[in-house]
């Protein structure tokens, strides 16, 4: 049973910071890339971040690069995100997500991702 657990969300003041984990189980980490997604309210779940198996490559959607980094601890099985100069539009239940195929893209859609956890909700309040 693959599973996927985000923490690390909660409530900051605009130009904030926080870091989100997601935890993973049931699979060899390391043979997955890793993606971020997010759903703010009343919007369809959109690309934050991926990052590949080894953690060498990243990429970011343009709304949040030069803000927000991926990382990943292959002996962890964690994948984190960092998120600074946080600002109100960044409100939004993120989502870590696997991505099991054999290729080696970054992938933005929804559909290229295999596995997904629960979500954890982050607040920026202006």
């Amino acid at each position: 049973q693959v599973q996927l657990v985000e923490s690390g969300g909660g409530l900051v003041q605009a130009g904030g910071s926080l870091r989100l984990s997601c935890a993973a189980s049931g699979r060899t980490f390391s043979r997955d890339t890793m993606g971020w997604f997010r759903q703010a309210p009343g919007k369809e779940r959109e690309f934050v971040a991926a990052i590949s198996r080894s953690g060498d490559s990243t990429y970011y959607a343009d709304s949040v690069k030069g803000r927000f980094t991926i990382s990943r601890d292959n002996a962890k099985n964690t994948v984190y995100l960092q998120m600074n100069s946080l600002k109100p539009e960044d409100t939004a239940v993120y989502y870590c997500a696997a991505d099991a195929s054999p290729g080696s893209w970054l992938g933005t859609s929804l559909r290229s991702y295999d596995y997904w956890g629960q979500g954890t909700h982050v607040t920026v309040s202006s």
